[in-house]
């Protein structure tokens, strides 16, 4: 599996990817998953990529080769036409292998990001999907995931907004990643980071960080450190107390809380201790719900 996370700021664009590629725990590969198409002065785009390898690797040489009725990544005039051309490629290679892979039980999986500006234009960003539809990133939703996103997802929707700088966009993505590897080891080293500034055109912030890279050391100490500090600083509940008493209630005196219990068979069940709540059914339960 991979994880890649791209976002649209003001001030640019971001992009960041792994390079882990598993067809189960004992059989990794290392692949790079972000392509750069760049014509200085004229278009900087970067596609991102996940899913199966092989239809991702067709996909981006589709892309990088073709030109339909003279357009092509190198010469359409709008990031729009950029995502199509992406889509069609999608396309083509789902009618030449969708069939061939289902006859061996694999499904066509594959998603990818591509964003990036062309002269004359603001930068733009989008989601494909397997379809080869795809969606554009706005302020409302200013960032895109694909792969392993669930465990990198918390911090960028606390943290990223349009107005973010690039630099904290960065950080707030190597965190995102830190969050990923520490819980999914099908995530893994070396990642590519990619920072496009609005209107240069030219692709002037890359890293490839691997184990050994300063600054990911430090946020993955620094994080994880920082995270246990805050944690530790945060009350422990209140059992049963008056909220209007004390501080951090969880559970009210004036609030009688009971779970749904399994009633105990008849030849095991116990006389209840004295002020121990009845016991509720199932079939109790659910009567008095849909009472309510």
């Amino acid at each position: 599996m991979t994880y890649c996370v791209a976002m649209r700021l003001d001030a640019g664009l971001v992009f960041l990817s792994d390079s882990r590629t598993n067809a189960g725990v004992d059989q990794i590969g290392m692949f790079r998953k972000m392509s750069v198409f760049e014509n200085p002065g004229d278009r900087t785009i970067v596609l991102l990529s996940a899913g199966n390898l092989s239809i991702s690797q067709s996909v981006r040489q589709i892309v990088a080769e073709q030109a339909n009725d003279g357009k092509s990544i190198w010469t359409v005039k709008s990031m729009y036409e950029v995502a199509q051309i992406v889509g069609e490629a999608i396309r083509t290679v789902y009618k030449r292998d969708a069939e061939s892979l289902k006859s061996f039980g694999i499904d066509f999986n594959v998603s990818m990001i591509i964003g990036g500006q062309i002269k004359g234009e603001r930068c733009r960003l989008f989601q494909m999907y397997s379809a080869g539809n795809f969606i554009e990133a706005h302020n409302e939703n200013t960032y895109f995931q694909i792969g392993e996103a669930k465990y990198g997802k918390p911090i960028i929707d606390r943290v990223i907004n349009p107005s973010t700088p690039l630099d904290e966009a960065a950080k707030c993505a190597l965190i995102s990643m830190d969050s990923t590897l520490r819980s999914n080891i099908s995530v893994g080293l070396p990642l590519d980071l990619l920072i496009y500034q609005t209107d240069q055109l030219a692709v002037s912030r890359f890293v490839t960080i691997d184990e050994t890279n300063q600054y990911f050391q430090m946020i993955r100490n620094s994080w994880g450190g920082q995270l246990k500090a805050v944690f530790e600083g945060i009350a422990d509940p209140v059992w049963d107390a008056a909220p209007e008493a004390t501080a951090n209630v969880l559970s009210s005196v004036n609030l009688t809380s009971q779970p749904v219990r399994i009633p105990v068979p008849a030849r095991l069940a116990q006389a209840p201790a004295k002020g121990h709540a009845s016991l509720q059914t199932l079939a109790e339960h659910n009567g008095n719900s849909q009472q309510n």
